[in-house]
């Protein structure tokens, strides 16, 4: 194959994939500017334009409390997430408890669906006085990502050279001062990669939120935009508007942190 063609090829391939992850948003910002008979039209343009989505979206509900809700919510509970995990990934790896199966079998237990724990997590948060509560929410966000970020630190964790504790331990310092002062600024790409990521998991979140929240001041993002759907109508428009409001902050989020996501990952990957 010539480089002429081999470029053409690695072109074309950047093009379906760049098409593939844009279509479906510019398709979402086509359909907020759609009347109703707009959207039933299936056009993928809209013919009569109008702004109308967008203020309404905001006053039929509330919308501004719900993404001020998740973006809150996931941030406590993305950081809750890494600060439990790190040191028990640092524990396993590094003080006497490295079977390789660990990682795997601690994933494992977020591949069950949420329904399968919804009723019992609903009776155990009902004793704890947490439902229809942000604190709530937020600790069960945080606990339910744990197994992700598990599996996502440990190859960070690993690459770091044992010597480099040993030289720490000879100069008198303890598995904490060693931790916090040399392995952690070490693999900090991988803890911001992996605390983007628990960001994210806790934002897009629905079926625990709708199940365990029942008020405005209490509901998240992706619980909020269900509202849209009324009994024998879906207000698309809205919900669009709605959609590209919420989505809003966690892709300011990935586009200042996409640095260190793709840093943290590749050199989690690397080997």
């Amino acid at each position: 194959m010539s480089r002429t063609l081999e470029r053409g090829v690695v072109i074309a391939a950047a093009v379906l994939t760049l098409v593939f992850f844009v279509l479906p948003v510019a398709y979402l910002v086509s359909v907020s500017f759609k009347t109703p008979d707009d959207v039933l039209s299936g056009d993928f343009l809209p013919g009569l334009p109008t702004l109308a989505n967008w203020p309404k979206a905001f006053e039929v509900t509330a919308l501004a409390g719900f993404i001020g809700n998740s973006v809150l919510i996931s941030l406590i509970a993305g950081l809750l997430t890494v600060a439990v995990t790190l040191p028990a990934v640092y524990a396993t790896t590094r003080l006497g408890y490295q079977a390789k199966w660990l990682p795997g079998a601690v994933l494992s237990s977020y591949v069950a669906p949420p329904i399968v724990a919804l009723i019992p997590l609903f009776y155990l948060m009902k004793a704890c006085g947490l439902i229809n509560s942000t604190l709530g929410l937020t600790l069960l966000y945080a606990l339910m990502n744990v197994p992700v970020a598990f599996w996502l630190l440990g190859p960070f964790l690993r690459q770091v050279p044992a010597e480099i504790e040993e030289a720490a331990a000879l100069d008198g310092a303890g598995p904490v001062q060693t931790f916090l002062r040399i392995i952690l600024p070490v693999v900090s790409p991988g803890v911001l990669a992996t605390l983007i990521i628990a960001i994210i998991l806790a934002y897009d979140e629905f079926l625990l939120g709708s199940a365990l929240t029942f008020a405005d001041a209490t509901r998240t993002l992706p619980v909020g935009i269900s509202l849209f759907q009324g009994e024998r109508l879906v207000n698309f428009g809205q919900m669009a508007a709605a959609s590209l409001a919420g989505i809003a902050p966690i892709y300011l989020l990935a586009l200042i942190g996409q640095r260190w996501l793709i840093q943290g990952l590749a050199q989690g990957g690397s080997k």
